[in-house]
């Protein structure tokens, strides 16, 4: 199935992006959403579609990664425009610039992207104000929690993010899988993975309302690091894992800029994270439910994640050559596929394909 072409003022705008700094862009396209310039199709949903998440009921499984809107300014336009559920972020307990620009890199060569940006955001606070302030609506709201490059216990900062911010998210996913902030990734060692979930499910007990929390892993964790990852996760009390975030692998890359440091996301990620989601679909046997991220340009890419184990799916990246339309493009094609092959929903499609990324 191929995606519908994109319309002339989507290919006016994204070609006037792409002649603008990546990060410039980044901002002008978040503006463009706030200032009503695109045509957006509203809530995608139909009975196929609608999925449960964690207790979050979706009107489809498509999502946006966190990362675009790191400082949820976009929240109202970003609902209108055919996602089934949002993560903005991630946020940290301060305020922080993030790393030296430039930052941000595009491999159009390869359709992917690499970034450095090392968690800049306003900060947990002024991004809590925003959330609570967010329109009510169908499509469920989360928060990717960071901890801050300077701080001396990152396990606290993400307990402390999900503190101030629980009271207005859907959900909160753990990112300790960022290659941007130095050491981070040590996170996903099994005691100091189990100390650092142990923090934040004894905050979310605290809510005043059950909130969801996933984990995000990186793709380049070894299949004994995986089985880890798995076993803390399904003791922890922790509603989910998103597989994967960006990966420091470089192989088969053709672009000018494919020696950037950072973490690259695109359609080279595709599958390798969709490997890793399927060695987690069969370690969890079902227990938890998945998210699959990395790579995802097609209905049929999306299918694959699905049919390896995903629950919901996450894009982003490849809207920097798609446009902000590639969520409705996406759930109006799984829609399609199920119906084809047979599946009245399609959440009943989940983990049937697993064994051939195994």
């Amino acid at each position: 199935m191929s995606l519908p072409g994109l319309t002339l003022t989507e290919k006016l705008g994204l070609a006037a992006l792409h002649r603008c700094d990546p990060e410039k862009a980044h901002g002008l396209s978040l503006w463009a959403l706030r200032a009503g310039l695109a045509s957006l199709p509203g809530v995608i949903t139909s009975a196929r579609l609608e999925t449960r998440l964690a207790g979050l009921a979706l009107p489809n499984p498509v999502g946006l990664a966190a990362g675009y809107d790191k400082n949820a300014v976009a929240l109202a336009p970003l609902m209108r425009s055919g996602f089934g559920f949002l993560e903005v972020g991630a946020a940290t307990p301060r305020p922080q610039p993030g790393n030296p620009k430039p930052r941000l890199f595009r491999l159009s060569e390869d359709r992917a992207a690499i970034n450095r940006f090392g968690f800049n955001n306003d900060g947990a606070c002024e991004i809590a104000a925003r959330l609570a302030l967010r329109p009510k609506g169908p499509v469920p709201v989360g928060l990717n929690l960071g901890a801050n490059k300077d701080s001396t216990d990152r396990a606290a900062d993400f307990a402390e993010v999900l503190a101030t911010c629980g009271p207005h998210v859907d959900f909160a996913t753990v990112n300790v899988s960022s290659p941007n902030t130095e050491r981070l990734r040590d996170l996903q060692g099994r005691a100091a993975l189990a100390g650092l979930l142990a923090g934040v499910v004894e905050v979310r007990a605290g809510l005043s309302r059950p909130v969801p929390v996933f984990l995000k892993i990186a793709p380049d964790l070894t299949p004994a690091e995986i089985e880890d990852v798995a076993e803390v996760a399904l003791s922890s009390g922790i509603d989910g894992i998103i597989a994967t975030n960006t990966t420091l692998s470089r192989e088969g890359l053709k672009s000018e800029h494919r020696d950037e440091k950072g973490g690259l996301s695109g359609a080279p990620l595709f599958e390798k994270s969709t490997r890793v989601l399927a060695q987690l679909s069969r370690l969890t046997e079902g227990r938890l439910p998945l998210i699959g991220v990395g790579g995802i340009t097609t209905p049929e890419q999306a299918w694959e994640k699905i049919r390896a184990g995903a629950t919901a799916v996450q894009v982003y990246t490849a809207m920097v050559y798609e446009g902000i339309s590639l969520a409705a493009k996406l759930a109006r094609g799984l829609e399609l596929i199920a119906a084809r092959e047979g599946f009245a929903r399609v959440s009943d499609a989940v983990g049937t394909g697993r064994d051939r990324w195994l």
